[in-house]
């Protein structure tokens, strides 16, 4: 559920709760699992993550754009408060930082 609410809220990762949902299905119940694995949008992107352990450099990079896109609009048009602001932009340096030094690229 976070992974997807990620999807569209700024700041809050997509693919780090998705591998763990995924993590989780696989776990808990196979039908749950080859549920997820199978979606159209997001499936090639786990399988290739359980397979390899990275993603590859085109998606980190579209990745990163789209969050801090995202964050942009957020703080200039929807957040009032300074202290959101802040708090917004930092977890999207976080976000960024995982996503370019924390998971492997796809060589």
């Amino acid at each position: 559920m976070l992974g997807a609410i990620g999807i569209v809220v700024p700041g809050l990762p997509t693919t780090p709760f998705m591998l763990l949902a995924a993590w989780f299905y696989f776990r808990s119940s196979e039908k749950l699992y080859k549920k997820l694995i199978n979606n159209k949008y997001l499936g090639k992107y786990i399988c290739r993550y359980e397979k390899n352990k990275a993603i590859s450099l085109k998606t980190k990079l579209y990745s990163i754009a789209l969050m801090w896109i995202m964050i942009g609009v957020s703080v200039i048009f929807l957040i009032d408060s300074d202290l959101v602001r802040i708090i917004v932009i930092s977890v999207g340096l976080l976000g960024t930082i995982v996503m370019g030094f924390i998971i492997k690229t796809l060589k």
